[in-house]
């Protein structure tokens, strides 16, 4: 089993920047991608950002630009960088690995909220 907790979520102004973490802990072999979800109302759960062990990434359209993903494989940990932050991006982020033999776990979610 490997256990995820995020932080970093808040309230921020639009334009602001938020950094978001998520530590894996318990049976870790290898994390093969680590990345992150969000949900905002009503709508589906969908990619923002994810990153291999050997450091390729995948980014959402709409947060090219903005957000930056990265991981520190020796404390399996992985980052979001978020700047210049917008309305829209308000929802619940929810952290994601896919552990060596793929099972996918996910974290219980912080909640990122960007309003004036």
């Amino acid at each position: 089993q490997v256990q995820l907790v995020e932080s970093g979520g808040g309230l921020v102004q639009p334009g602001g920047s938020l950094r978001l973490s998520c530590a894996a802990s318990g049976s870790i072999f290898w994390l093969n991608v680590m990345g992150w979800y969000r949900q905002a109302p009503g709508k589906q759960r969908e990619l923002v950002a994810k990153i291999t062990t050997g450091g390729s990434t995948n980014y959402a359209g709409s947060v090219k630009g903005r957000f930056t993903i990265s991981r520190d494989n020796a404390k399996n940990t992985v980052f979001l960088q978020m700047n210049n932050l917008k309305p829209e991006d308000t929802a619940v982020y929810y952290c994601n690995v896919v552990a060596g033999d793929g099972i996918n776990y996910w974290g219980e979610g912080t909640l990122v909220t960007v309003s004036s």
